[in-house]
């Protein structure tokens, strides 16, 4: 059975920055690509990053590129999301998802509270 368990979410200040940690189990971590997702209060879920298997190809959601990072340990089963100059507008709750391609998720972590304030 899949588990994805995030961490790293909190309170920040726009303009200041968190990182996200998700540990990975349960299936072969390096076989499949990873990525991020948020819902905000009222909205509906949406892609924020992705990462291939090897970690070579990165997809970010537009929103994002240029203050996001997504990256991946494969000998540590993590993935991570480096979240720079956080806006108000990213405040969210940040899901890790697994596989099978770039932007789709067969499995969801429980997700972490990200909260920006201005």
């Amino acid at each position: 059975q899949v588990q994805l368990v995030e961490s790293g979410g909190g309170l920040v200040q726009a303009g200041g920055s968190l990182r996200l940690s998700c540990v990975a189990s349960g299936r072969p971590f390096s076989g499949y690509p990873m990525g991020w997702f948020r819902q905000a209060p009222g909205k509906e879920r949406e892609f924020v990053a992705g990462i291939s298997w090897s970690g070579t190809t990165t997809d970010y959601a537009d929103s994002v590129k240029g203050r996001f990072t997504i990256s991946r340990d494969n000998t540590k089963n993590t993935v991570y999301l480096q979240m720079n100059s956080l806006k108000v507008e990213d405040t969210a709750v940040y899901y890790c998802t697994m596989g099978p391609i770039l932007r789709q998720a067969d499995y969801w972590g429980q997700g972490t509270q990200v909260t920006v304030s201005s």
